[in-house]
């Protein structure tokens, strides 16, 4: 979700997606609530998070995980958004966290803007 928000809205930056155990698919729960917010997410697939992926990214977010011992050498650029994870939540709160991460990307992209 916070890959598409910030794909949409941004201008000259490109945000990716990964994790650390990634699922086969997009949970349809996922896709149904982004698309009720004019985004598509259905032919997307969940990547695995790679060592390049944290070399060359300006900003690491984490969603609900925090920062492994692996990472330490990163966290300049770690930010720890605390935000639930969706899978096996009713759609209602898959609604309340997709409205927390773009609440979250819409700050991040006026930071980047702001110190652009």
């Amino acid at each position: 979700m916070a890959e598409a928000f910030f794909n949409k809205v941004s201008k000259g930056w490109k945000a990716t997606s990964a994790g650390i155990n990634p699922d086969d698919e997009i949970h349809p729960y996922t896709v149904k609530v982004m698309r009720e917010v004019g985004i598509e997410v259905d032919k997307k697939k969940p990547k695995l998070l790679t060592p390049e992926m944290i070399e060359k990214a300006d900003l690491i977010i984490t969603m609900c995980s925090g920062v492994s011992i692996a990472q330490i050498k990163h966290l300049p650029k770690i930010e720890d958004w605390m935000i639930e994870e969706p899978y096996g939540k009713s759609m209602e709160k898959v609604r309340e966290i997709r409205d927390q991460i773009r609440e979250k990307v819409q700050k991040v992209i006026q930071e980047i803007e702001c110190s652009g």
